[in-house]
């Protein structure tokens, strides 16, 4: 991707066709004394977003309406502060806020119960099936206080019962009586018909501070959802049966659906947005009842209809919050899916503006990557290393990955995901006294062609010739080997290093541990233990030998969350040199261990003073889901850093905050392409020029940057056949590139 950037800015400065507002965020770097331009990433190290819930709330208390993302994996708080300049989206990344809000779980909604004007939090409350309520009583600060636990009640069938939400289901919570207080929506118990239950605060007490509820309804809307697929049926507490079509029912349903309730057609009655696990579009369900008795009459399922429908695997969940500051709400989409190996990455962040008006919002599509675009995002899954791959004194930033989302498909009903892993490879194009990390290999080695997941990257020189080789371990337990050909180039030796597998996701780690000048391996994986082979052989002419599988007699696994692990070791020395290690696990623990050196056949130690060896304060490192860590010194100074990566595909710098730039540099045109047709509004034709032999990559760029479309083939037929009725209309960029020569070309798309 950095070559494709770099090539995007070149044809700017060229062609003059794009024009971009913040060109206050590019400039110079010092690399390599050429001139250069940079786009740097505003929020590089926010950790990245996999399945997000979008919600408004005013985090600084200054009147104005910030944002915060609540990503379940790994239950993380991302907060952001709203700039409010009118018809402008520009948040900047405050993660101080997300140590104010209370702990969240599997699912948030932010609605003010008792209309006194600030966002109260309602949210999963685990192990009861139910929710838990927050009030938000901020004074000169942001703070919360707990109103409910273990679980909110409601009145059914003549006692207090906890009302049904599970963490599978986001349920719907408005004034849907229009009696001035909110009531909530969820699925029953099987999951087909929508209970209502109304809040009863202003019928007793006149005002609507009071969570008391009872069942009023076990069919609101008169309708209900399949139990076997995301199919609808109309009016069936009446007895009829009017039949939605949808997508290919699946044999065995399991609960999960996503609720917004919002009056979408402007006829006073709560509409309803409705997800349904395992399916990628979002249902808008018309209310043509009354505000006691709701009737849904239509759906929509094609929502929205005026623009690109939402397909968004799996299971989108939406929201309507200003985003621009117009006075307009816009609607933001993301992935709710419980599942992890289900879930869109990358571009799971949709945000669609409101270009109509309050009464009758028009919905287009800004972008699929809302927020993520603007960090360092590697889809699901982020192994960091901090290594210098070109000898040049300055520590480099690698990022292994589990997989980007590729495609999802139905077998015998059920659903399944493809993700493919790679590694990223960010050159620190700064200096010692201000590193800077370019994206500079988008797919370092190739890996993506191999079409493996959960890659964990390690560097050394295995084969004495002084260039650094990489092993990459995988997620069914073995090893790739690649070996440096001298010009900086891998390439694949072995698919089974050393006949080394142990078992599932490893984690290797090439580091001399037992203080003899050779590199050892050190391997983590899915079941939480270390794995020791000693070099037993030279540096030249290594021989791993397995010493133990319990190194340290660590195991991160945490019971209480599984049965897995997943441990990712970093060792490093510390300013004394001193042997230390940081370990990821599955909980999301980095967990720091001392007292190795000269114990390697005893126990190390747990350790609680991160924070005293990164110079932090009052930081808690449990940081995700499934985090892993890089640990070194960046700076002039000796002191050490720390990236951690979680599952979310993102990354956090502990000890300071370089900056994230893609990469701009000069590099040889080859020509134009031919496109045609062009203008175009469905599908387009790239005749690939014959100079582009072997393989080569493609892309199709936006104005503002964002690549719509990648494709990486070969010569053979010389065209490049692609589907546009996706893009909206406007100017776009189109390159393709081998290492050795590149084509770009201008694309008109009209609707």
């Amino acid at each position: 991707m950095s070559l494709f950037y770099r090539v995007f800015y070149l044809s700017f400065i060229a062609f003059t066709f794009f024009s971009f507002s913040n060109a206050s965020a590019q400039g110079p770097t010092a690399s390599s004394g050429i001139d250069e331009f940079n786009l740097t990433y505003a929020h590089a190290w926010a950790g990245g977003i996999d399945a997000a819930q979008f919600s408004p709330i005013d985090l600084n208390l200054d009147g104005v309406m910030d944002l915060v993302v609540f990503d379940r994996r790994g239950n993380r708080k991302l907060c952001f502060i709203n700039k409010g300049i009118q018809g402008v989206i520009d948040y900047l990344y405050a993660p101080s806020y997300a140590d104010l809000l209370p702990p969240l779980y599997e699912w948030a909604k932010f609605v003010d119960y008792d209309f006194d004007g600030r966002m109260d939090i309602f949210t999963y409350s685990p192990g009861y099936a139910s929710m838990m309520v927050y009030r938000n009583v901020s004074d000169s600060d942001l703070k919360f206080q707990r109103v409910v636990y273990p679980y909110l009640t409601s009145w059914q069938g003549g006692g207090m019962v906890n009302i049904f939400v599970t963490n599978a289901d986001y349920p719907g919570i408005a004034d849907v009586d229009g009696d001035g207080d909110l009531d909530i929506l969820t699925f029953w118990g099987l999951g087909s018909f929508l209970e209502m239950h109304k809040n009863l605060s202003m019928e007793k007490y006149g005002i609507p501070d009071s969570l008391d509820f009872e069942q009023s309804t076990y069919c609101w809307g008169q309708f209900a959802e399949s139990d076997e697929s995301n199919v609808l049926y109309l009016d069936t507490c009446l007895g009829g049966g009017l039949v939605v079509p949808s997508q290919t029912p699946r044999a065995t349903r399991h609960t999960g659906s996503t609720l917004l309730l919002e009056d979408l057609d402007n006829n006073g009655l709560m509409d309803l947005l409705l997800g349904d696990v395992d399916y990628p579009t979002l249902f808008a369900l018309y209310n043509d009842g009354t505000p006691e008795i709701a009737h849904i009459a239509f759906t929509d399922t094609l929502f929205p209809q005026n623009d690109v429908t939402i397909r968004l695997f799996s299971m989108p969940v939406a929201s309507l919050i200003d985003v621009n500051n117009d006075g307009l709400k816009d609607l933001l989409v993301g992935a709710f899916d419980p599942g992890i190996y289900t879930s869109q990455n990358r571009q799971s962040c949709w945000l669609y503006l409101n270009t109509g008006t309050p009464d009758q919002p028009v919905y287009r599509l800004e972008t699929k990557e809302f927020l993520q675009d603007k960090m360092i995002d590697r889809g699901s899954g982020a192994y960091p290393l901090l290594f210098d791959f070109d000898g040049d004194g300055l520590l480099d930033l690698f990022v292994g990955n589990y997989g980007y989302y590729a495609y999802s498909y139905y077998d015998n009903y059920f659903l399944h995901s493809v993700f493919y892993g790679r590694v990223g490879h960010y050159k620190n194009v700064g200096t010692n006294q201000n590193p800077v990390f370019q994206l500079w290999d988008e797919n370092f080695g190739g890996l993506a062609q191999l079409q493996l997941t959960g890659l964990v990257p390690a560097f050394a020189d295995l084969n004495g010739d002084e260039a650094p080789d990489m092993l990459v371990g995988k997620s069914d337990g073995r090893l790739l080997y690649f070996i440096n050909d001298g010009q900086g180039n891998l390439n694949l030796s072995s698919t089974y290093f050393a006949n080394i597998d142990v078992g599932d996701f490893s984690a290797p780690q090439l580091f001399d541990l037992d203080g003899d000048g050779k590199n050892d391996l050190v391997i983590g994986e899915k079941a939480g233990n270390i794995n020791y082979y000693r070099n037993t052989g030279t540096s030249d002419e290594p021989e791993f030998v397995l010493v133990t599988d319990s190194l340290g007699k660590i195991n991160v696994t945490d019971y209480n969350l599984s049965y897995d692990g997943f441990s990712v070791p970093a060792f490093f020395k510390d300013g004394q040199n001193n042997t230390g290690l940081i370990c990821g696990s599955e909980k999301g623990d980095l967990l720091y261990y001392t007292n190795i050196d000269g114990n390697l056949d005893g126990k190390f130690l747990l350790s609680t003073e991160l924070n005293s060896l990164l110079d932090t304060a009052g930081v808690s490192f449990n940081r995700g889901l499934r985090t892993a860590a890089a640990i070194g010194s960046l700076y002039a100074d000796q002191s050490l850093q720390l990236i951690a990566g979680n599952f979310s595909g993102g990354l956090e710098f502990f000890n300071g905050k370089p900056e994230v730039t893609s990469s701009l540099a000069h590099i040889s045109v080859g020509g134009k392409l031919e496109i045609a047709p062009n203008p175009a509004s469905d599908r387009v034709t790239i005749q690939v020029p014959n100079n582009l032999k072997g393989a080569f990559n493609c892309y199709i760029m936006s104005a503002d940057g964002r690549i719509m479309f990648h494709t990486s083939s070969s010569n053979e037929s010389g065209q490049i056949s692609v589907e546009v009725s996706d893009f909206k209309a406007g100017l776009y960029m189109v390159l393709c590139h081998t290492a050795e020569i590149t084509f770009t070309g201008k694309l008109v798309i009209m609707k």
